[in-house]
C-alpha cells in the first residue's frame, strides 16, 4: 500500500509540473503533433507591418489543423508558403526580443533553416531605398567598453588582460565628431567606445566555456541562391510618388543591429566607412547569433526603407516607403523559397 501511495504521489508530481510549469501537457502534445509533420523552415519577422505581406500572399496557406500555437507571449504561425513547409513568428523590435523569439523557435520545434527578413535604414551611399539587401555577414555593434577620458588607443581597456574586452575591433572616437570637419577636434569627455564580440555558448561546445563572435557569417549555400535573385522585378512607387530607378537586390558584404534607431548623418557615415555596413537594423544580427549558436543555416534579407539619417532635414524617407520595404523584402524571400526548393 505504502508502495501505490509513492507511486501516486511522484505521478501527481509530475503532472502538477506539467500543468503548471512553462509548457502545459496540452501545449506539448500540439507540439509534438506539429513535429512530426517537419521539418519546417522557420520564417522571423520583426513587426506585424513587415508580417502583413506575407499572411495577405496566396502563397501562403495556413494549416487547417493547428494554424498557430501560442507560447510564452509568442504566436507561432503553422502553414505552407509556396507549398514548403514553415513555421512564421514575430519578433517584435529589438536584439532582446528577436534573440528570445528565435530560441523559442528552435527549442521548440523541428526547424531545417531560418530565414529572417524585413526592412533596414540604408548606410550605403550606392544603394537606395527601396533596394533589397543580403548581406554575408551581421555583426551587433551595440555592445561597447565605454572608455575613461584620458585613456586612448595604446591603453589597455578594463578587463581586457583577462580576456572579457577585446581592442581588436576598432573604436569611436566622440571627439572626432564634436567639430566641423576644417576644425581641429578637441578633447570630449565622453571620450571614446569599443567595439566588442558577443559571447556564445554554441551546442556543440563546452558547457560555461565561452566563445567570441562579432561577424557571423551566413549560410554558404543561402547565399550562393541569393545569387539568382539579383533579376527579380522589384515595386518602385507608393502611389504617385516613385524612386528615381526601380529597386534592385544587392548582395552586399556587411549588415549591422544594435538597440538603436539609426537617423544621424555622421554615425551613418562611420558605420559605413568603418565596418563597410549597407543595412542597419535592430534586430538580425541577434537571429544570426542564435542561428550560429544553435548551428542552424541561417539568411537576412531586409529591404531598405530609409536613409538612417543621411537624407534632407525634413525627409521622412521611412514613413512614406516602409510598406514599400515590406514588400520588396516579401517578395524576395518568395524567391528565395522558390529556388531553394528547385
Amino acid at each position: 500500500m505504502r508502495m501505490v501511495l509513492l507511486a501516486w504521489l511522484v505521478w501527481m508530481i509530475g503532472l502538477t509540473k506539467i500543468v503548471e510549469g512553462e509548457i502545459l501537457g496540452s501545449v506539448v502534445k500540439d507540439i509534438r503533433r506539429i513535429n512530426k509533420m517537419g521539418p519546417y523552415l522557420g520564417i522571423v519577422v520583426p513587426n506585424s507591418f513587415e508580417m502583413s505581406p506575407l499572411l495577405q500572399s496566396p502563397s501562403f496557406v495556413a494549416d487547417p489543423n493547428l494554424p498557430t500555437l501560442d507560447f510564452s507571449g509568442r504566436r507561432f504561425r503553422i502553414g505552407t508558403l509556396k507549398n514548403e513547409k514553415v513555421i512564421i513568428v514575430m519578433t517584435g523590435l529589438s536584439m532582446l526580443n528577436a534573440g528570445i523569439a528565435t530560441e523559442l523557435l528552435l527549442t521548440l520545434f523541428k526547424v531545417k533553416g531560418v530565414l529572417h527578413y524585413g526592412i533596414a535604414g540604408n548606410a550605403n551611399p550606392e544603394l537606395q531605398i527601396g533596394d533589397v539587401t543580403i548581406p554575408q555577414y551581421w555583426a551587433h555593434t551595440g555592445l561597447w567598453n565605454w572608455q575613461r577620458f584620458g585613456e586612448g588607443a595604446n591603453d589597455e581597456l578594463s578587463l581586457e588582460s583577462n580576456g572579457d574586452f577585446t581592442r581588436r575591433i576598432g573604436y569611436l572616437k566622440f571627439s572626432n565628431y564634436s567639430a566641423p570637419q576644417n576644425e581641429i577636434s578637441s578633447d570630449n569627455l565622453l571620450n571614446s567606445v569599443w567595439y566588442q564580440p558577443e559571447e556564445i555558448f554554441p551546442i556543440d561546445g563546452q558547457p560555461e566555456v565561452r566563445q567570441h563572435a562579432f561577424w557571423v557569417p551566413v549560410n554558404n549555400k543561402y547565399f550562393s541562391i541569393a545569387k539568382k535573385l539579383q533579376g527579380i522585378t522589384l515595386e518602385g512607387c507608393v502611389n504617385s510618388t516613385c524612386l528615381p530607378r526601380t529597386p534592385k537586390v544587392a548582395r552586399v558584404k556587411r549588415g549591422i543591429s544594435a538597440n538603436v534607431f539609426l537617423d544621424n548623418a555622421a554615425y551613418r557615415r562611420f558605420l559605413h566607412s568603418k565596418f563597410n555596413a549597407t543595412p542597419v537594423d535592430m534586430e538580425s544580427a541577434a537571429v544570426a547569433l542564435i542561428c550560429l549558436q544553435r548551428r542552424k543555416p541561417f539568411i537576412a534579407i531586409r529591404a531598405l526603407s530609409d536613409l538612417a539619417g543621411g537624407g534632407s532635414s525634413i525627409s521622412n524617407e521611412a514613413s512614406l516607403f516602409a510598406s514599400l520595404a515590406s514588400q520588396n523584402a516579401f517578395d524576395v524571400l518568395l524567391a528565395f523559397i522558390g529556388l531553394l526548393k528547385s
